[in-house]
């Protein structure tokens, strides 16, 4: 298995990425500078900045760190953090000259004056009366503290707000925040430091105040000559936050979102999506370091070395590996070749080439590998692919799948007819006989009609016991968006929701669409906006649509509503899915012959 993290190994083909990013920070007619490096969850952003750190971790005069602003919130001020982190960072230095020190104590000083102006309005009298700025001077902290208990417990907002005023005179404030920058600008040429280097991540994973109280921080108090600052988030979430602050003035065209963020992001970097051959490339590699562990670092150097002569239409070869390294065991190459082809064209496309998505599916295939190994079990590695592809695209249809070889001692007949095209005889899965998805996924090597499916469900079995989405916590913040405004019943919501899935990947949108179904499922009576909130999400994509009639199909007629009807209508003229419908619907009317009427006025 495969450590789920940042990794400094480049399988994803970064190099240009590195570079280009590494031509900006160390170009100072470009200094300071902010630099932006985009892309979805689990695109590989905190995988590319360290590749960039690893490169200047043996210069002296470049201080690198990073900073987690998602790990400081809730418990500190986000430009208290940074600032603090930063300095705490100098102070390491156990070769800080007395200049230095000097001035990093006045700098910790100014910090103390930042840090009790945000949070004695943030918190109120309780915080000041708890001795929270203890770091001031205690002619100060008596000042402000006689100044409380004078005006009583019940002091409000625009108390505290007159007491840090009196105690911190503005012109003082402003003084001490103005020095701030030249004072930092100076520590730095003190310690020697030509660059430093400040990697913040998870920004878009903290909240909107957090995001723009951050990057104000860079601009107001660090953007010093020397200094750059990589932001790794998914700017959309940046920009999002910037809107909830700066609401849109109406006639006015201009996006203030993406205004601000390009005013703030100087260098936007792009990380693109991998491609069918980066994602085999990458997946071959994860494969290749699993397997040939001793020998693993002389393979990758090899292959990236061969990959730079020709990148465009560069493919790992079992030749290629064979002919430098003779000692390799063949089949486990050909193996892992092969496997790497069959699963890369499915993951490529359905996980919109997403690393982190792609690695925890092969974590999952290796996990089942050994779960059926200490039993005294051999799965094949490429059956096995393939059954868990269906398990994590169409899961309906995998259930089915296996309900029915569990009823067949492991060989599915409907299967073998559906293998070779014999429709005519298939029942269960005919929902799925013109599902692109599942027609392509048909064709993949090996054919299952003769393999004995038992041991290969035994080790699915938590899949098919849990109807609740497994996987929310690890889906992108713009999946965990949409399924919350689809789950929030609100028209507005939903329809933003809606707009959302073009940036959505196909696993993503099956997963969202099984968690509003399970809330749909466990409803004694289905709320008639999550309903439509259902209806409307499985009509956005085709991988879906499918999906969706299988989940109607299990719901017992009682539970349809006559406002369904005209929703279920819409869907089935939209998805291609007319007949499938009608058939239900047939079935729903002599179940429930309220619905008979809409049905036969709406499905004509």
């Amino acid at each position: 298995m495969w450590k789920d993290s940042e990794t400094n190994i480049d399988l994803l083909d970064f190099d240009y990425l590195i570079e280009i990013t590494k031509d900006i920070i160390e170009n100072d007619e470009l200094s300071p500078c902010t630099i932006g490096v985009y892309g979805d969850w689990g695109s590989g952003k905190s995988s590319l900045v360290e590749m960039i750190l690893k490169d200047y971790e043996k210069k002296d005069d470049y201080l690198c760190l990073k900073f987690n602003g998602w790990l400081f919130e809730d418990y500190e001020d986000a430009k208290t953090a940074l600032l603090g982190s930063i300095l705490d960072k100098i102070k390491e230095n156990k070769k800080n000259s007395e200049k230095a020190k000097s001035i990093l104590k006045k700098l910790f000083k100014n910090l103390d004056y930042l840090d009790i102006a945000s949070k004695g309005i943030k918190y109120g009298t309780d915080f000041i009366l708890t001795g929270g700025i203890g770091t001031i001077a205690d002619l100060t902290i008596q000042n402000v503290l006689s100044k409380t208990k004078a005006l009583g417990s019940e002091v409000k907002h625009d108390g505290i707000k007159k007491i840090l005023e009196n105690t911190f005179k503005k012109e003082e404030v402003r003084k001490n925040l103005r020095e701030f920058r030249n004072d930092f600008e100076e520590l730095l040429k003190e310690t020697g430091t030509k660059k430093l280097v400040v990697f913040i991540d998870e920004l878009d994973r903290c909240n909107h105040d957090t995001i723009l109280e951050t990057l104000e921080a860079i601009r107001l108090f660090l953007f010093t000559k020397g200094t750059s600052f990589i932001i790794g988030a998914d700017e959309r979430q940046v920009m999002y936050a910037v809107r909830k602050r700066f609401p849109e003035v109406k006639g006015n065209q201009i996006d203030i979102g993406k205004e601000y963020l390009e005013k703030m992001i100087q260098y936007p970097i792009k990380i693109p999506q991998l491609g069918i051959n980066e994602v085999e490339f990458y997946i071959t590699c994860l494969f290749f370091q699993d397997l040939f562990k001793e020998d693993y670092s002389q393979i990758i150097q090899f292959i990236k070395k061969q990959r730079k002569q020709n990148f465009l239409s560069f493919e790992i070869t079992f030749d290629l590996i064979k002919n430098e390294f003779a000692t390799l065991d063949e089949e486990k190459i050909k193996e892992t070749i092969s496997l790497s082809k069959q699963l890369s064209s499915v993951l490529s496309k359905s996980l919109n080439g997403n690393p982190r998505h792609c690695k925890r599916f092969l974590n999952s295939h290796s996990m089942r590998l050994k779960m059926a190994k200490f039993k005294g079990v051999e799965l094949d590695k490429k059956a096995l692919a393939k059954i868990m592809l269906i398990e994590y695209f169409k899961e309906t249809v995998f259930k089915q799948i296996g309900e029915l070889q569990a009823n067949e001692n492991g060989k599915p007949k409907e299967l073998e007819f559906v293998e070779k095209d014999e429709w005519s005889s298939v029942k269960k899965l005919k929902i799925w006989k013109d599902d692109e998805w599942f027609l392509n996924w048909l064709s993949i090597e090996p054919k299952l009609t003769n393999i004995d499916l038992q041991p290969y469900y035994y080790f699915s079995r938590e899949s098919l016991q849990n109807n609740i989405i497994k996987s929310t916590t690890t889906i992108s913040i713009e999946a965990e968006s949409a399924l919350t405004q689809l789950l929030s019943k609100s028209d507005i919501s939903r329809k933003e929701a809606i707009k959302k899935e073009s940036n959505i990947n196909e696993f993503e949108s099956l997963e969202i669409l099984k968690t509003l179904f399970s809330n749909i499922e466990v409803s004694s009576d289905i709320d008639a906006k999550l309903f439509t909130a259902y209806i409307e999400w499985g009509s956005t994509k085709e991988i879906l649509f499918s999906e969706v009639v299988s989940h109607l199909s299990s719901l017992p007629a009682n539970k349809i509503k006559i406002s369904f009807i005209p929703r279920i209508a819409e869907f089935a003229k939209a998805s291609n899915k007319l007949n499938e419908i009608k058939e239900l619907a047939e079935k729903w009317k002599n179940d429930n012959t309220s619905l008979k009427s809409s049905i036969e006025q709406e499905l004509k």
